[in-house]
């Protein structure tokens, strides 16, 4: 290390110099400099061995992913949604070793403070165990399949669809674009909408008096030309029912399943389809709020 001069005498034996000029001159620039030189190689040589470690973790954790996926015949949600967490937990303890060996390059006191913070450790202790809590539901959820990225799903009263999943929390953006990130220690209820076919089901109001067999005839003539442009139904509409809808009032229904998270998009294209093709066929329409589930 450094040679600084202990006494002001020291400093005061070089003449005709500034006080300045002599604190300076009192170091000791040869050893500066080589100890300076050292720690570059060493801080240089250990970022390119934890580049390369980085690549090479990098390339086997994709290539692992990518062989189970096929092995297993699991879907990419469900590669996505592992890959992220393994990702995530991988990025974490790389960092953790890579900023404890340039500190230890520094001669920083790395293991003091490793060990000095069993004594803060109990003062922490109720927030660890939230975040234990965390982990082992988040653990749970994973390993049960209940939730992958994509899927449409209703937690805790919070609907919408799943973004990212790891260890701490859950983050679901719901239909209007607010992004929830829920604790995984909060998560009791899971319903999840992705898990099969959904149910799309489109009401449309008539009058009392309207002539249901025309109704019936214009529709199916319908179905069979909108299925056909729709290829994320799985079970086309089988039959027009007639029903009373919660105000007693006559309401056509069809019903058919699509794949997870189509449903909507079909339920609306159909009903402005019945609704534009009924009143084309003369067939007249009363006014009011469309009863889609």
């Amino acid at each position: 290390m450094m040679y600084v001069a202990s006494t002001l005498e020291e400093l005061d034996e070089v003449p005709n110099k500034t006080f300045i000029e002599k604190l300076i001159a009192s170091f000791d620039w040869e050893d500066i400099v080589r100890k300076g030189i050292l720690i570059s190689v060493r801080l240089l040589f250990t970022l390119f061995v934890f580049f390369v470690v980085n690549l090479i973790a990098k390339w086997a954790i994709e290539k692992g992913f990518k062989r189970f996926i096929k092995k297993e015949h699991q879907g990419s949600n469900r590669y996505e949604t592992i890959y992220r967490v393994v990702k995530n937990v991988y990025h974490t303890v790389f960092y953790f070793f890579l900023i404890y060996t340039v500190l230890e390059i520094f001669n920083f006191p790395v293991g003091t403070l490793l060990a000095s913070a069993g004594v803060v450790g109990l003062a922490v202790s109720l927030g660890a165990q939230g975040f234990v809590s965390d982990l082992v539901n988040g653990f749970t959820i994973l390993s049960g399949r209940q939730l992958n990225i994509g899927d449409e799903v209703e937690i805790n009263d919070i609907s919408g669809t799943v973004i990212n999943i790891d260890l701490r929390n859950v983050q679901v953006k719901d239909f209007d674009g607010t992004m929830h990130y829920i604790p995984n220690r909060e998560i009791t209820i899971i319903s999840n909408r992705s898990k099969g076919d959904m149910r799309a089901m489109v009401d449309v109001r008539l009058f009392p008096d309207t002539d249901v067999n025309k109704v019936r005839k214009v529709v199916k003539d319908m179905n069979t030309q909108l299925v056909a442009d729709f290829p994320e139904i799985t079970v086309p509409p089988k039959e027009i029912l007639f029903v009373s809808n919660d105000k007693n009032q006559l309401t056509m229904r069809v019903i058919m399943y699509t794949k997870p998270g189509a449903q909507y998009n079909v339920m609306f294209k159909f009903y402005e389809s019945y609704v534009y093709t009924l009143s084309n066929a003369g067939i007249d329409l009363p006014y009011g709020d469309i009863d889609l589930q």
